[in-house]
């Protein structure tokens, strides 16, 4: 019987504590490889989504919030930014390339990046198939994008309102694929480009030099819609007014003429057209020649008619004032809106510009800029403190599978003493009864090394499931080289456990234990 058949069988009649071993010494592994391939896909994916990027300047808000949305697309934006400004901060001498994206909608969980063609020029984009875009509603989308969701040069698809998948799809406006990306190893693989015009044409936004004339009766359609509501609303909104005006002008008007003469001039009625004028004379006449009782009522009743009409007149005016007024602001508000994007990605001309721009943008301008490289160290160092604490709770843990292994050797050694003394009766040497012991505490903590390399992968699998497809960078199915480092180190803790039981096995005396037994 050779030694692992040895191994094998003390395993099993210790199964209980070795178990227990195999399953510390696993969750150790574990929390271990997720914590190594998550820092290090996120320390790649900031340096590759970065690396030529030295500014983001944005609408003011968090600047790490600004670089998690413009950057990396896994966060929310801050707001938008007028494209005339950032125009115009673009022609500043320090800057040599100055990019505009406009964020708003998705694909199944990838983001559309409305942009302009120098976007490929900042990530050093090729592309594997088709060409970029020409016009509106034509889209370049990323290597992932093209391998999850199955689409080619030439597809078409609806994107949805907002950022997660689950938003409002616009079926009148499809995009059609007329490239496909490389892999670049970045967040670009898991994005859908476009022109800016695009974005603001789906959300039905102006802006200038808007030449799309296949979506025109759409609007056209939308704006009469719109009109007709509106213009149903404003003329209710008169009716309520007049109404309203009318009851209390005509009580006030009753009273004020039973205490007036009937003869008394309104000075208020003074510049109103002929109309009016004809009306009074009418009533007047018809006065005269009824009985004085008629006459006054007919007075009275020409009056109030006439005290409406001055009323309820400056009051429609006001009302259509207003209105206008409303419908002015709300038509800048559209036209400001079509000239605005999300955000602004900057590459220096020079390293002088780190010290000018971004105290330029934050003291002279409505915006604010954000560096990738403050705001990235800044996300390590908050999240250093949180996978510091794990990194040393798993090795506390292996540790701990390591106490466990010298525990469930030691107490065995004790029940199998007898076996020893036969095994070295029998022509065994010392030094197989120390390699067995040795062998079983590196079975017990490789099997433990392999068992967690295997959860760790399936942990990392199911949170990248919750992630966002624009946020999906771990490969989970992959082995990195450096895990297998992890099970060594399990390994050497499991050997380093099983030395003194082994020391113990090797100094068994024969003669004691027989004549004991």
């Amino acid at each position: 019987m050779n030694n692992l058949q040895l191994v094998w069988r003390n395993i099993r009649q210790q199964f209980g504590s070795t178990l227990l071993s195999i399953l510390l010494t696993a969750f150790g592994v574990a929390i271990l490889c997720v914590i190594y391939i998550t820092s290090d896909s996120l320390e790649k994916q900031l340096t590759n989504n970065s690396k030529n990027i030295d500014l983001v300047v944005g609408a003011k808000g968090s600047p790490l919030q600004l670089i998690l949305s413009s950057l990396y697309h896994i966060d929310n934006p801050t707001g938008n930014i007028a494209l005339s400004e950032a125009r115009k901060l673009a022609t500043n001498p320090f800057i040599e390339l100055a990019v505009p994206i406009s964020l708003g909608d998705n694909f199944k969980g990838h983001r559309l990046i409305g942009t302009e063609i120098s976007y490929f020029q900042l990530y050093d984009l090729k592309l594997a198939q088709g060409m970029v875009w020409k016009k509106a509603f034509e889209a370049v989308i990323g290597a992932d994008v093209a391998r999850k969701r199955g689409l080619k040069v030439g597809d078409s698809f609806h994107t949805a309102h907002g950022l997660s998948a689950d938003g409002h799809v616009h079926d009148e406006h499809p995009f059609r694929v007329v490239g496909v990306l490389n892999k670049s190893n970045s967040v670009v693989d898991n994005l859908i480009l476009c022109n800016l015009e695009s974005v603001w044409d789906v959300h039905g936004i102006a802006h200038e030099d808007h030449n799309h004339d296949d979506h025109d009766h759409d609007h056209d359609g939308h704006d009469h819609d719109h009109d007709h509501d509106h213009a149903h609303t404003e003329t209710n909104v008169k009716q309520e007014v007049a109404a309203a005006v009318t009851t209390p002008v005509a009580q006030d008007s009753n009273q004020a003429v039973a205490n007036k003469p009937v003869n008394a001039h309104n000075h208020d009625s003074e510049g109103h057209d002929d109309h009016d004028h004809a009306h009074d004379s009418t009533a007047t006449t018809t006065a005269e020649e009824s009985s004085p009782g008629a006459a006054r009522q007919a007075m009275m009743e020409a009056r109030n008619a006439q005290q409406q009409e001055n009323l309820i007149a400056p009051a429609q005016e006001a009302q259509a004032a207003d209105e206008t007024l409303v419908k002015n602001i709300g038509d800048d508000m559209i036209e400001d809106r079509g000239e605005e994007v999300t955000a602004l990605l900057i590459k220096y001309s020079s390293p002088a510009a780190i010290g000018v721009i971004p105290r330029l943008v934050n003291q002279s301008t409505d915006m604010q800029a954000a560096s990738p490289a403050i705001e990235s160290t800044r996300l390590f160092s908050l999240l250093g403190v949180g996978l510091d604490s794990l990194t040393a709770l798993a090795f506390i843990i292996m540790l701990i599978a390591g106490l466990s292994v010298f525990i469930s050797l030691y107490n065995a050694l004790k029940d199998r003493k007898y076996d020893l003394a036969i095994m070295r009766s029998l022509g065994a040497s010392k030094g197989k009864l120390f390699s067995l012991v040795i062998l079983e505490g590196f079975i017990i903590t490789l099997l433990g090394g392999i068992i967690g390399l295997l959860l760790g992968h399936i942990a990392l699998y199911l949170i990248n499931q919750q992630t966002s497809e624009s946020a999906d960078f771990i490969e989970a199915l992959v082995i990195n080289e450096k895990e297998f480092l992890l099970v060594a180190v399990a390994c050497a803790i499991g050997i380093f456990a099983a030395l003194i039981p082994a020391i113990k096995a090797y100094k068994t005396s024969i003669s004691t234990i027989l004549a004991d037994k």
